[in-house]
């Protein structure tokens, strides 16, 4: 006589479950605190978590399609209880509880670490390339800008001559010259805006560029002061001001056009650190620079500030994208063994060679040359295999089984939040697995 239990109908070890679980071992203090329900339909942050968790763990992170699964899935009716939180109550939880997020993420670290899935040690790192909510089409670059402009200037003038014009005959039926003025005067401020965007980038790259600039040129002087002849030509002085290639999206300024396979798309560069051994992501964040070169010292310092909780890092793998001495010095004042390859792989090594071991090390070599004699070991050709098989694949899993393949957010901090919401699920989606493995 009784209605059916939801629970009933869900697996023992459903993602589900586990995702409740979890939630309920947490500290959902300063969650609650900033997410305070208005109106007759509030409901539990905790339920609105669980809801975006399993949502972006199994490929429906749209808070619309999760409203319509609340109905439609056993799994979901079974975390909301019963309820149907509306799209809107979900996509503003996820926008203003952004930072919250990230407390909860390190909290599931720390779980997984005391029930011992997570042993921190050895990270994989890798970045790739994700789409943002914006359309390539919509970016405009200083030189375009500057032809539209002059375009729109000589429009203006053309229609303020039609508007003093003594002789109405000239304007053609149906053309209102005043708002016709009136929307290109909007379109040539918003203009205005984007090239002072751009002029402020711009300046930021330069100051950027000059400093690099005369750092390579001061070590060239120091050579030559000791007699030696620097390798090369001196290099160009840097370029300032606003490039004619320079772009800047209108619907999303903060992204940027990157390399995607054989051509380019509105994205942000999406970073991760995956402890080896159980393929958690241990740290996570979101830049705007298209390759990976500059990665290495944000990361440590994220992993640093979290070493506490989780524990120290002991070696960091990552392909040639992050090599630069400055990333290999790095890591070791942290106290950590790069592992950075320094050119890409050479395919069907001689099978002699990768039962060899390199010459000894010189007793003077620099960090970099430690490095590259460490990776010919064979204990280090060993290490660095993991790292294809680690980091590689979580990225494989959350863009084609997870189908996490463009933000749904704009802008940089609120797209960190959805890539870290991204990486909480992915956590307990491994959590889940480890568990019944």
């Amino acid at each position: 006589m009784f209605p059916p239990s939801v629970e009933d109908w869900l697996p023992e070890n459903h993602l589900a479950r586990f995702i409740v679980e979890v939630i309920d071992r947490l500290d959902l203090t300063e969650l609650t605190r900033q997410y305070a329900g208005r109106g007759s339909a509030a409901h539990h942050p905790a339920v609105l978590l669980g809801l975006l968790m399993y949502g972006y763990a199994t490929g429906l992170p749209s808070s619309r399609k999760i409203e319509r699964a609340t109905y439609d899935s056993v799994a979901f009716r079974y975390i909301a209880a019963n309820t149907h939180p509306d799209h809107d109550t979900l996509a503003a939880f996820r926008r203003r509880c952004g930072a919250q997020f990230e407390q909860l993420f390190v909290q599931v670290l720390m779980l997984a670490r005391e029930i011992g899935m997570l042993k921190l040690g050895r990270i994989a790192v890798d970045g790739s390339k994700i789409k943002t909510d914006a359309s390539r089409h919509s970016a405009l670059s200083w030189g375009h800008i500057k032809k539209i402009e002059a375009q729109l200037q000589q429009e203006v003038k053309q229609l303020m001559a039609l508007a003093e014009s003594e002789d109405r005959k000239q304007v053609p039926d149906g053309l209102d010259v005043p708002q016709e003025i009136a929307r290109r005067q909007e379109r040539l401020a918003a203009l205005d805006e984007a090239k002072r965007k751009l002029e402020e980038r711009a300046r930021e790259r330069d100051t950027q560029a000059q400093a690099e600039y005369e750092s390579k040129m001061a070590k060239r002087r120091v050579k030559r002061e000791a007699g030696r002849k620097p390798g090369g030509k001196d290099p160009e002085p840097p370029t300032s001001g606003p490039q004619d290639k320079d772009q800047i999206n209108l619907t999303d300024e903060e992204s940027r056009i990157m390399k995607v396979g054989g051509g380019f798309d509105q994205c942000y560069n999406a970073q991760a650190a995956v402890e080896t051994a159980s393929m958690l992501i241990v740290g996570s964040f979101i830049t705007q620079a298209g390759n990976d070169s500059r990665q290495i010292e944000p990361l440590l310092e994220m992993l640093t500030e979290r070493q506490e909780q989780l524990g120290p890092i002991s070696q960091v793998l990552a392909d040639t994208g992050y090599f630069s001495a400055a990333n290999v010095a790095a890591c070791e004042e942290a106290g950590i063994v790069p592992m950075i390859a320094m050119k890409r792989e050479q395919h069907h090594v001689p099978v002699l060679d990768r039962f060899t071991e390199p010459p000894p090390l010189p007793q003077d070599a620099s960090l970099v040359e430690a490095m590259a004699h460490r990776l010919k070991t064979k204990t280090g050709r060993a290490d660095y295999a993991l790292r294809k098989q680690t980091v590689e694949p979580v990225f494989g899993i959350v863009k084609h089984v997870m189908k996490f393949r463009q933000f749904l957010v704009r802008g940089k901090q609120q797209v960190a939040h959805e890539w870290n919401l991204v990486a909480l699920a992915w956590n307990l989606k491994r959590m889940n697995a480890l568990k019944m493995a």
